[in-house]
């Protein structure tokens, strides 16, 4: 699960939990929003723990190395 989708399903189970009052048969939109913002949040961990160390770029900004002389010695 991507960044972006952990955030669209906790924001959906956000909206579902605290901000719809709709009655529907069967089911409890509030642990459905619930259970979607766990989801979500759970998504968001995983992906910044595991695999954001991955994609760290490590760029070295030392000094160019000089330009070096090559002599070719021939031995007979």
């Amino acid at each position: 699960m991507g960044l972006g989708i952990g955030i669209f399903l906790a924001a959906l189970g956000a909206i579902l939990a605290f901000a719809v009052h709709a009655q529907v048969s069967g089911i409890d939109l509030a642990v459905v929003g619930w259970v979607l913002m766990a989801a979500g949040i759970l998504g968001i961990l995983i992906e910044v723990a595991v695999f954001a160390p991955r994609r760290r770029v490590h760029t070295d900004y030392a000094a160019p190395v000089a330009a070096h002389t090559v002599v070719r010695r021939d031995v007979f």
